[in-house]
């Protein structure tokens, strides 16, 4: 059966992107075990298995030749390759979670965004950003796991993924990881009354032109 992408339904979807080092992970588990209300989307990639990573839990685990088939059937809501390796949304997934009334979490980058914002335009898009670049720098070096050349590549593409700020319909600024918290869910329990963080407050748009320099 043909799935219906453009048309509402009785789920809500929230589109959450962020440059590499803003926390969103960390914002996005918090906001689940706050709000049970709120589903996460699986999504798929060919990057190597984590040991602290459970298949069909943090990643549905595939090889590229058995995502470029996912790619070609048009399996993908959306899908991207960042840093070599391949990640994409579920279609059916989504669908099947938002027809059933769940409210439904997206985490991928500002291309994915981009490119579920053409399919269902309906959905709620939210950006995550540091307080400051420096701060961004200092997580990405703090986290101890990349080289030097790795964090520099990492530090470079998350200032480029930080100007795609305007596309997105909210931005929490992840200073305080409570206020932030706080930030995230009322917009997901609020989206349609929802006018603190909106990218078209004067505010907002006056604090992260302050991070951005």
């Amino acid at each position: 059966m043909e799935i219906d992408a453009g048309t509402p339904k009785p789920g809500r979807l929230f589109v959450i992107a962020a440059p590499s080092g803003a926390g969103k992970t960390t914002l996005v588990r918090r906001l689940m075990e706050a709000d049970e209300s709120v589903k996460f989307s699986i999504s798929y990639t060919t990057r190597p298995r984590r040991d602290t990573e459970t298949n069909g839990k943090d990643y549905f685990f595939v090889d590229k030749s058995t995502f470029r088939a996912m790619i070609e059937a048009g399996d993908f809501l959306e899908h991207a390759e960042v840093f070599d390796h391949y990640y994409g949304t579920s279609k059916s997934q989504v669908e099947g979670m938002l027809n059933t009334g769940d409210n439904v979490i997206l985490e991928i980058d500002w291309q994915g965004a981009q490119q579920v914002r053409e399919h269902m335009p309906y959905c709620r898009s939210i950006f995550i950003l540091p307080p400051s670049v420096s701060e961004l720098k200092a997580r990405l070096t703090g986290r101890g796991t990349d080289s030097d050349a790795v964090i520099e590549r990492r530090y470079r593409d998350a200032v480029s993924d930080m100007s795609h700020w305007q596309e997105f319909n909210y931005v929490v600024i992840n200073d305080d990881l409570d206020t932030a918290t706080a930030e995230l869910r009322a917009i997901v329990s609020g989206a349609e009354n929802r006018t603190a963080n909106s990218t078209d407050d004067a505010s907002v748009r006056a604090r992260v032109s302050a991070i951005l320099g």
